[in-house]
């Protein structure tokens, strides 16, 4: 299966400011943690990042944070535990407020209302690997959520933590995917508008 942008949600976990100088290849995960942001900003994919803590580790960096459509501020390890699900997944409309084609489908056709314009795959990226992130994505995934982990814009403080993460995430079930594996999947052609904006992010 490839990723859709317009079923493509984006969650960047915890790239903030006292955290970043002590992460391994820290520089090199927060700058295609960007390129994701910027692409997704390209795509029209909403971007969500968390902060763990604040008042102790500091705000994300800024001109990450600059393109996130919000930021949750958080306690728990899992960005889930805090409301992250009900920012990827809204509350469903009222009844009344579904349209009559879908009312007139039997009733073992019709989509439950909460389904009808989700966003369901989340492509996320972040730090530490092996305790927010895995964390945060496991959850989502028992929440039923498709999550997509961008292994090339997430770390830890050491590598083995992280290559752990990996790991068990796979075995979870999350996809491991590559910051350009998913660009090149979000346009899927070179004759798509932004295909040389995407280029210059990824080049």
């Amino acid at each position: 299966m490839l990723l859709d942008a317009s079923e493509s949600q984006l969650v960047l976990v915890d790239y903030q400011t006292r955290l970043m100088p002590v992460i391994f290849e820290g520089v090199a995960a927060l700058a295609n943690a960007m390129r994701l942001a910027q692409l997704a900003k390209l795509m029209q994919v909403p971007v969500w990042g968390t902060e763990q803590n604040p008042s102790r580790l500091g705000p994300n960096d800024e001109a990450l944070r600059a393109l996130c459509d919000r930021t949750l501020s958080k306690m728990h390890f899992s960005a889930t535990e805090e409301g992250l699900g009900e920012w990827l997944r809204p509350p469903a409309k009222p009844q009344g407020a579904q349209g009559g084609n879908a009312r007139s489908l039997p009733k073992h056709l019709q989509k439950p209302a909460a389904l009808e314009n989700e966003r369901s795959l989340i492509v996320m990226a972040g730090c530490e690997a092996h305790v927010c992130l895995l964390q945060t994505a496991l959850d989502l995934i028992e929440d039923e959520f498709d999550v997509w982990v961008v292994t090339d814009a997430c770390s830890s403080r050491t590598e083995r933590n992280r290559d752990a993460a990996f790991d068990r995430l796979a075995g979870a079930g999350a996809e491991l995917v590559t910051t350009e594996m998913v660009a090149f999947e979000w346009l899927r052609s070179c004759e798509h508008p932004a295909f040389k904006e995407m280029l210059a992010l990824v080049k």
